[in-house]
């Protein structure tokens, strides 16, 4: 997805809820990081997993019950956590939710 600079975008309408999916699109992509928007449906998720960046996710709908390193987090709509960078963590949605995950390079 491209999107144009110095125009404004609602975000929650970038990507729609699809039935028994996760759905994601990026929306900025640079050389210090990405920016992804993500859609999930209710009870979808994603395993357990790392990534080499710290990472940003911030709830713009519906509630998201986060892992990392074994210690459960339920985040609604408005909040946002930082996910350290190589530190297992998984994703379920209680409820359809989406997020954007903010990945910054170091």
């Amino acid at each position: 997805m491209s999107l144009n600079t110095s125009e404004i975008i609602n975000f929650e309408t970038l990507i729609d809820y699809q039935e028994k999916s996760v759905v994601s699109t990026e929306i900025l992509n640079k050389e210090t990081g990405t920016v992804t928007i993500f859609a999930f449906d209710e009870n979808e998720g994603l395993s357990e997993h790392s990534a080499p960046f710290d990472a940003m996710v911030q709830v713009i709908d519906g509630t998201l019950q986060l892992t990392i390193d074994g210690e459960e987090f339920t985040l609604n709509k408005g909040d946002m956590i930082i996910m350290p960078a190589n530190v297992p963590h998984a994703l379920h949605a209680k409820t359809k939710f989406k997020m954007i995950l903010t990945m910054i390079k170091s």
